[in-house]
């Protein structure tokens, strides 16, 4: 028990008797604190943003679910139902396994321009899928595991923290382990969270060429989408970098906390 109390320590000591260690852990704590007020920040700005699009009248006076709608018909995707959602899990997303566009109801039942944009850059998604897009694809393969990173942390630490206390009684080397694998799922998370802003974009560009084939924005409405848009690239590229600082925050826990395990077994030999 007195191992296993001394990596703990390590832990929260942050790297402690180690001096760079404990200054690159620091800086990083820094960085990610950072990175959350200008997420907060751009959250801000996103909502007013949004608050503001989503009051104008879009000119063909469509809905977000007509929108979406007609670009799917457009496009041989009768198949492909638009259906509400209120939970903040999904939000406006498209899903390639269960075959829906799914729209904030506000969004779905609104003539605005903010519904406008939801309803053309979702569908837009299904229509990258029904094209075979390569990057499309690869996000439809790997989508299942996106959430899987961040899930699969906390309840692998527990585990491992269970297992040193009452049945291994170690030094936190099963403890240590675990951390890695979860890291490799966060990892895994965070190369698809960057994948899935790649396809994002790509979704943004061919819902301007679609709303404009299908004479459903002026070019004013384009540009503000474009403005609505880039927010929301904006927020999604500051929670890739936290994730990342999360990420390196993490290993560098583990460094600490393997110094700590040697320096444990050193002074009990």
């Amino acid at each position: 028990m007195d191992d296993f109390s001394s990596i703990i320590e390590v832990f929260e000591d942050l790297g402690k008797g180690n001096a760079s260690l404990g200054v690159a852990i620091a800086i990083v704590g820094i960085l990610i604190c950072v990175m959350g007020v200008i997420a907060l920040v751009v959250s801000i700005v996103l909502g007013v943003k949004y608050y503001k699009y989503n009051r104008r009248e879009n000119s063909a006076h469509l809905t977000g679910e007509e929108t979406a709608r007609r670009i799917l018909d457009q496009n041989g995707l009768q198949n492909i139902k638009v259906k509400s959602v209120g939970s903040m899990l999904f939000g406006n997303s498209y899903s390639h396994y269960f075959k829906k566009v799914r729209l904030r109801r506000r969004t779905k039942g609104k003539t605005s321009v903010a519904a406008l944009a939801m309803g053309a850059q979702k569908s837009a998604l299904a229509v990258l899928d029904k094209e075979g897009d390569p990057d499309m694809r690869k996000r439809v393969r790997l989508s299942p595991f996106i959430t899987l990173g961040p899930l699969a942390f906390i309840p692998l630490i527990v585990i491992g923290v269970v297992v040193d206390i009452f049945l291994l009684n170690s030094q936190g080397w099963f403890l240590i382990a675990l951390i890695c694998i979860a890291m490799l799922f966060y990892l895994f998370s965070l190369i698809l969270s960057i994948l899935t802003l790649k396809t994002e974009k790509k979704a943004q560009q061919r819902a301007y060429e679609l709303l404009r084939a299908g004479g459903m924005a002026t070019e004013q409405e384009i540009e503000d989408l474009k403005k609505l848009f880039k927010l929301y690239n904006i927020q999604y590229i500051n929670d890739i970098i936290i994730s990342a600082l999360e990420l390196l925050y993490y290993v560098l826990q583990i460094v600490a906390a393997a110094q700590g395990g040697s320096s444990s077994s050193s002074s009990n030999n």
